[in-house]
């Protein structure tokens, strides 16, 4: 019997058996069979298989996905017997791309470098050169990839991420079913990973969803959308639904308005040529703040599958409507030259390769409301730009002041609204903000916060938002990757606020260092309210 056929025997005598006599696993990574599948306190494992990347080359891969794979392979997540092959224009031997992956995991893992796990990972990296609509070097794919099945024993087991433009989709999808690679069979899988944006309105979101379903089936089509793997996201499934302390209070009855913020600090460091025509609302309020929204307003899901998951968010973007007029509920903005920090920045219209005459906005508000009993009257109000403050993500929901006071109004000057905040990044935890009790003979109560830390409550570093989705990918547990029907809905949603601001003309400049244009202020002072300020 070989090595790796006796580690993976729950009868294997040997010293490198996988089980610790609890039903864990060992310092290898590899997990009991015999365990309950439902039981996810121990690690999930990949089995045999392999990941194709199209767009290997570009930042996202280089930052990003190649750091996580050797990660997971370094936790012990992934098989021995993985395979990863890269494809591309440049003219690479699999010695170049492995000295290419080699520096990125050094520069960008989260986990310590390996030598014994670089060089088993190393054993199954290859390269295919080719073009996008390229057939001989689809075929050579085809035939690099049969060929790993046999030498690697990776079971005819593909997923394909396409880290490349929509524009591209069609192409590599058309190739991936001409060459055969597509179709899964009775024992083996085949599935796509796709990188946002999936569209830039409704009608091409419907359509680029046509041509990836007329290749791959719904089921075996995973839409990355990072922040959903972020585990203070997936801790808003946890807060609500694994205690009871939250639920009464999660609803109209309480809750005052909902704020759900992504702010950058940096500008379009280089990416004028991809965000102009983009902008702030399709970049980040499409995708990552409606799938914030849906997560913070869905009812309880009967199972934690991804069925039930993806159903409650669905009925909660069928709810999901924009507040009119426009003009008073929404605001956008570009930012303009001025201090952040210590640093003198240029404007939008100053960055290299951006048009000066461009209506793109850098940043993007808008008030949402949901029709449902849970949330009527309820305002969520959304906003994301560059140049802002500081970097952060967060959701706040604000709760409405008690209905009396038994307190003279100088006692309670400086008590303001209950608060509850989720931060997402960069201080990642949760934050209670109430009213107590300031320290000596008089009766005087302001706000005092309570504040939850990942980092300070958990030794363990949280893994990165890419280990986990590829992980599941790998694993098919699609509950954190967005559906057609959940891509659509959204642009259903934004795509009013988009065309009424099409017909507007450029967008009001902000400061760069500041919060974002005064109309977003306005928005909510309308309504005697005002933006947080982390």
């Amino acid at each position: 019997m070989s090595d790796s056929l006796q580690r993976n025997d729950p009868n294997s005598p040997t010293a490198s058996s996988p089980h610790n006599g609890d039903g864990s696993i060992n310092h290898d990574g590899y997990v009991n069979p015999l365990r309950d599948p439902q039981d996810k306190r121990l690690p999930r494992i990949a089995g045999p298989g392999g990941m194709v990347i199209f767009g290997v080359t570009g930042d996202l891969a280089r930052k990003k996905l190649l750091p996580a794979i050797y990660d997971l392979a370094n936790r012990g997540l992934l098989p021995a017997s993985f395979a990863l092959v890269g494809y591309g224009r440049r003219e690479w031997s699999k010695q170049d791309f492995e000295d290419y992956v080699r520096t990125a995991v050094e520069q960008g893992a989260r986990t310590d470098f390996r030598e014994s796990v670089w060089q088993r990972l190393a054993e199954g990296i290859h390269f295919v050169t080719g073009t996008f609509t390229d057939d001989e070097a689809f075929d050579r794919l085809a035939a690099q990839l049969e060929e790993l099945d046999r030498s690697r024993g990776t079971a005819g087991n593909w997923a394909y991420y396409l880290s490349i433009p929509p524009a591209n989709f069609p192409d590599v999808c058309h190739q991936l079913d001409r060459s055969g690679l597509a179709q899964s069979g009775e024992d083996y899988w085949r599935r796509v990973i796709i990188e946002k944006p999936f569209g830039h309105d409704l009608a091409s979101a419907q359509e680029l969803n046509r041509i990836v379903n007329s290749v791959f089936p719904e089921d075996a089509v995973f839409r990355i959308d990072h922040y959903l793997g972020k585990e203070t996201v997936q801790n808003i499934l946890a807060m609500r639904f694994a205690n009871q302390l939250f639920d009464p209070m999660w609803n109209s009855h309480y809750i005052d308005h909902v704020q759900i913020t992504m702010a950058e600090d940096i500008g379009l460091g280089g990416r004028a040529g991809y965000y102009d025509g983009i902008g702030a609302a399709r970049d980040v309020i499409q995708n990552h703040l409606l799938q914030l929204l849906a997560l913070v307003a869905m009812e309880e899901p009967i199972a934690f599958t991804p069925e039930e998951l993806q159903a409650e968010k669905i009925k909660v973007l069928r709810a999901v409507e924009p507040v009119r007029p426009f003009s008073k509920y929404t605001a956008r903005g570009q930012y303009t030259a001025d201090w952040q920090g210590s640093n003198f920045v240029p404007g939008l219209r100053d960055e290299e390769g951006f048009d000066p005459e461009s209506t793109t906005e850098t940043y993007a508000a808008c008030t949402l409301q949901i029709n449902s009993r849970r949330w009527a009257g309820v305002p969520f109000y959304l906003r994301t730009g560059k140049r802002l403050g500081r970097r952060v993500t967060e959701i706040a929901l604000v709760f409405k002041s008690a209905p009396h006071l038994p307190f003279a109004e100088t006692m309670t000057a400086a008590l303001g609204q209950n608060a509850m905040v989720i931060r997402v990044q960069p201080d990642e935890g949760v934050l209670m903000r109430f009213g107590s009790k300031v320290p000596g003979s008089a009766m005087e109560v302001r706000d005092v916060n309570m504040d939850f830390s990942y980092s300070e409550v958990f030794t363990e570093q949280s893994p990165e938002a890419y280990e986990r989705l590829i992980l599941d990918a790998l694993l098919d547990e699609a509950s954190l990757f967005p559906t057609n029907e959940e891509v659509e809905l959204s642009w259903k949603i934004l795509d009013p606020i988009i065309e009424y601001w099409a017909k507007r003309g450029r967008p009001e400049g902000y400061p760069a260092g500041s919060w974002g244009p005064s109309s977003a202020d306005h928005m909510l002072e309308r309504d005697g309210r005002a933006w947080r300020r982390p």
